[in-house]
């Protein structure tokens, strides 16, 4: 099977971990301080505030700019529901903006959720594909909201001709889960400018203390471990690397699949560092699709070894959850790439044989499944 993703985990980090092991400092300690000082020197931000996860370094981020009940957060509908869960688990409430083109949030649409209640708004650089973050940071500071962006997927991503990092337009988010960009096993990431920010951060993650025993407010214990940052130390050495790789494989994919009728390949967006290659599976202009739908290619490709991911088969507003909690957002873009998205493998241990091979039995399928109309 070639797999959907593969963390990258060598010798050394194995030799990381063990090292960390044997000093008996297994919790939060140096490893976790030196962790934040290198990932903030990399995003290009004065802080950095790690957590158990990506999860909750959203939920951190949120408290730590006072989100709170009875305020809305505009987001998106189309990611990872622990986005919105996030925004929930502070009592506020996610105000979903359709999507554009480009799988992330549309800037006029964020224009168009904004009500005396919004108190931020949360974009997410899908896909590792950086978000239109310039338009969206003159939104936020024009409308005086708070902007913390969901970076999980986009460790290395740039935005603009200055090509400055995600993560270091608002407070960035990130994830360190097994199948990101880079991972430290589990853990989270939080990335500001701000020492207000920072220091709540830091009092939330670890029981609303500043000093040992010392506790200011009601905070949480949402810690990264000394064995996780030893990973995550080497894993950032290594991600400009990591990143080229994906961004070779994807144009390797792109290459090859973005004349075959009925996929609509995504495109080269100067900073995207392709946490997945993502493909809409759909009829296009004088194409009938047929049978040649997401569900039925995805089947096709299991058979033939090839793994896959459909991220996501359900807009998080028409979650069951958020169902039952009265969403009923109209967003009909995301809805609609819902049922056409299929991500392929484009992690750095996809080898160039993997990558005709996924192409040879993609262009197989569809020349056998899609019919030019007459």
């Amino acid at each position: 099977m070639i797999p959907i993703a593969k963390p990258m985990i060598g010798s050394v980090e194995i030799d990381s971990v063990v090292e960390a092991m044997r000093s008996g400092g297994l919790a939060q300690g140096p490893r976790v301080q030196a962790f934040e000082e290198q990932f903030a020197g990399y995003i290009g931000v004065s802080h950095a505030v790690a957590a158990s996860s990506g999860t909750a370094a959203l939920h951190v981020a949120l408290l730590a700019h006072g989100i709170g009940e009875g305020d809305e957060v505009v987001t998106t509908p189309f990611s990872f529901i622990a986005t919105a869960n996030a925004v929930l688990f502070t009592g506020a409430r996610p105000v979903f903006a359709d999507i554009g083109e480009d799988y992330n949030i549309d800037s006029e649409k964020i224009m168009q959720a904004i009500t005396p209640k919004t108190k931020a708004v949360l974009p997410v650089h899908l896909y590792g594909r950086p978000a239109e973050m310039k338009a969206i940071e003159e939104i936020a500071e024009d409308h005086n909201l708070a902007l913390i962006e969901d970076a999980c997927q986009a460790h290395g991503a740039t935005c603009g001709d200055d090509c400055r990092k995600a993560g270091s337009f608002g407070t960035g988010v990130f994830s360190f889960y097994p199948t990101k960009n880079m991972t430290t096993g589990e853990g989270g990431m939080i990335t500001t400018d701000n020492p207000g920010i920072a220091k709540q951060a830091r009092m939330l993650r670890d029981h609303g203390s500043s000093r040992r025993y010392v506790h200011e407010m009601l905070g949480f214990n949402l810690r990264m471990t000394d064995i996780g940052a030893a990973i995550g130390m080497v894993q950032l050495k290594k991600l400009d690397q990591f990143n080229s790789a994906r961004r070779m494989n994807a144009a390797h994919l792109t290459g090859e699949l973005k004349h075959v009728a009925g996929i609509t390949t995504p495109d080269d967006a100067p900073g995207h560092v392709f946490h997945q290659y993502t493909v809409r599976v759909a009829g296009v202009d004088g194409i009938r699709g047929g049978d040649c739908m997401r569900d039925d290619l995805v089947a096709h490709l299991g058979e033939k070894w090839i793994g896959t991911g459909v991220y996501y088969p359900i807009p998080i507003h028409k979650q069951p959850l958020y169902r039952k909690l009265g969403f009923e957002d109209s967003v009909p873009v995301a809805e609609r790439f819902a049922d056409e998205v299929l991500s392929l493998p484009v992690h750095p241990a996809v080898s160039e044989a993997d990558l005709d091979y996924i192409i040879e039995t993609m262009k197989e399928y569809f020349e056998n499944h899609v019919e030019v109309k007459l």
